[in-house]
């Protein structure tokens, strides 16, 4: 697993905590691993950096993917020290847990930057320069939301299922263009990094450890797979959704499996 990572440049979004942290901590004992660490924390970054290893090969800076002219900045300034990366992990994400009339129309917007065009927009800045080398690794971290909806987070799930269809139509496209560039969408249910804190875990369908699912990132990503589906039942949601009816299937996501009560209790943490 280690060896795919071995002297590749890794670049991580939301790096500063969660899954892009536990992920850097990870890959950084690779061989020859060079890590570019992006957040919009960049104090949090540092204070990381310092507990890692091979830290003279972790570069951090602070960006906020919803302004584009921070990510061109920042990418910029890597150009120009001749780092480009072999492999993107899209991580940073938010989720504002409301009804989506309770939602203000900022709060709205911020969630699809961050969620959506953000990752998009990192992955342009880079993409044209993996075409012409020949390779190159796209990683999104999506969500079990993108298969279905759920009260009190519409706006976090029309995020998700956007994250979902862009990759899906970008590996395609790198395939059809035999560019050499994977593409690998991550869809987990809840997972126990705090951004979720509070919600109810469905019926078969447990909370997620943060280490539990970012070695399933690292074997699926070091498999060159297209999809991380966990738990195991998520991988069945579009199965189920494709054979009841609407109403059958809102009975058994809703009622019998709890989906649908799951962020009632939702508190979140502080987002900064």
């Amino acid at each position: 697993m280690q060896a795919y990572f071995t002297n590749k440049t890794i670049l991580i979004t939301g790096a500063a905590s969660g899954i892009g942290k536990r992920f850097a901590e990870q890959v950084a004992g690779a061989p020859g691993t060079t890590l570019v660490l992006w957040d919009r924390n960049p104090d949090t970054l540092i204070d990381n950096k310092s507990n890692m290893a091979h830290g003279e090969r972790v570069h951090t800076s602070g960006v906020d993917v919803s302004d584009r002219q921070s990510i061109q900045a920042a990418a910029d300034e890597l150009k120009k020290k001749e780092i480009f990366p072999d492999i993107i992990v899209n991580c940073a994400g938010v989720v504002v847990g409301k009804m989506f009339h309770e939602h203000s129309l900022d709060e709205t917007q911020h969630t699809i930057e961050i969620n959506t065009i953000g990752s998009m927009w990192v992955v342009q800045v880079f993409l044209n320069d993996m075409i012409a080398r020949g390779s190159g690794h796209v990683v999104n971290l999506a969500s079990a939301s993108g298969y279905i909806g759920n009260p009190r987070m519409s706006v976090y799930a029309a995020s998700k299922w956007a994250v979902i269809g862009w990759s899906e139509s970008l590996r395609i496209e790198m395939e059809k263009l035999k560019t050499g560039i994977y593409v690998t969408t991550v869809i987990p249910s809840y997972i126990k990094t705090g951004m979720f804190e509070g919600v109810k875990a469905p019926l078969l369908v447990p909370l997620l450890e943060t280490d539990q699912m970012v070695q399933k990132m690292l074997s699926g990503i070091s498999k060159k797979k297209m999809k991380i589906e966990a738990p195991f039942m998520v991988r069945f949601v579009p199965l189920i959704k494709a054979l009841l009816p609407a109403a059958a299937f809102d009975w058994v996501a809703g009622r019998f499996l709890g989906v649908y009560r799951s962020m009632d209790s939702f508190t979140g943490r502080d987002r900064g």
